[in-house]
């Protein structure tokens, strides 16, 4: 079997967290959270994974600033020479937290933006003042210093206002914007039915691939791999492949539970009873995601399963099967014709 690289790693710190966003994957809340990591136990984690692998790791929640000592952990990661970066609401940043993550060893901060302006990214994030919080936290990261990028999140509640966004995320001094397609899990389910559907999503990816031709900004889209299916046949050569889930990119739980991605919500193994090395190698859900002569569906006989491979979550979430096909891709043709 060939060996997968794990190239990066998505780590739930905590669930805690003070916003109610609709889209939560985790259903985040204040908690507390019963069975959290300890401090021990993440010097651990990054002991292991610092062992047989250099990826990047995303500090992630819930709001990880909520967890007493993430700067402990952000210094402890550091010196195992490991690349870091946090997603935070910023709701809880200071110029002093700021300055902590920065000379901790933080090399990027995310921040999301889900709408154009204050009325619809409060909306969407469940607590009147969150849009400023965005803002004024880009001040912050603008003074510090400290690279920050925008994630969005697509709906039809903001598909229409994403040229606006993308202007503001310019604006504002993010060096990177990542655009998510929906996947409905967690709280997110009860979005069901606001998610595009095939052919808006067609739209949209083609529209996402032509301002990202502008080279105004970097940009990466994520939870939508037929993506690079529409880069490879709009003559450009894909940066990624579609989903890693399980082949380069594991994420792991506040419990320590190993899943493909933090969407794909299938135990993978337990890390604080197996190690990071051996659940990422041995994992019978990570192999069987390797194996994308398995798939089923339209993408086992697709042309672009390698560059694509489909969203094994939302294959998940419609058929209970992460080896079927991904929902909402319009494209049909066959591997030959």
């Amino acid at each position: 079997m060939v060996q997968n690289t794990l190239r990066m790693v998505a780590w739930e710190l905590t669930r805690n967290c003070n916003l109610n966003c609709v889209h939560c994957r985790a259903a985040a809340s204040k908690g507390p959270h019963k069975g959290e990591l300890t401090f021990a136990e993440c010097k651990r984690i990054l002991d292991q994974i610092a062992g047989f692998a250099s990826p990047t790791i995303i500090l992630t929640g819930g709001e990880p600033l909520m967890r007493d000592d993430i700067f402990e952990i952000i210094e402890y990661g550091n010196k195992q020479g490991l690349r870091l970066v946090i997603a935070i609401n910023g709701t809880l940043l200071t110029e002093e937290k700021a300055m902590k993550l920065r000379d901790g060893g933080i090399k990027r901060v995310s921040l999301s933006l889900d709408g154009k302006d204050a009325k619809a990214h409060d909306a969407f994030r469940g607590v009147d003042g969150s849009y400023n919080s965005v803002m004024k936290a880009a001040d912050i990261l603008n003074a510090t210093g400290l690279p920050f990028q925008i994630n969005t999140t697509v709906t039809r509640f903001n598909v229409s206002d994403l040229f606006e966004i993308y202007n503001l995320v310019k604006l504002i001094g993010a060096v990177a914007w990542h655009v998510f397609l929906l996947v409905p899990v967690g709280r997110g389910k009860d979005l069901k039915g606001k998610e595009l559907d095939a052919m808006a999503y067609e739209d949209v990816l083609n529209w996402l691939y032509d301002i990202e031709s502008r080279n105004e900004l970097e940009m990466k889209v994520t939870c939508a791999p037929h993506y690079y299916r529409i880069v490879k046949e709009r003559g450009s050569i894909p940066k990624s492949a579609g989903c890693l889930a399980g082949k380069s990119f594991m994420f792991i739980s506040h419990k320590g539970i190993a899943q493909p991605c933090g969407y794909l919500e299938i135990s993978s193994g337990d890390v604080r009873a197996h190690g990071v090395k051996k659940v990422w190698e041995e994992s019978p859900v990570f192999n069987q995601l390797r194996d994308i002569s398995s798939y089923r569906g339209k993408c086992g006989g697709c042309r672009y399963l390698k560059i694509c491979s489909g969203c094994r979550a939302r294959a998940y979430e419609l058929h209970g099967d992460f080896l079927q096909e991904e929902p909402y891709c319009s494209y049909g043709h066959p591997a030959e014709e």
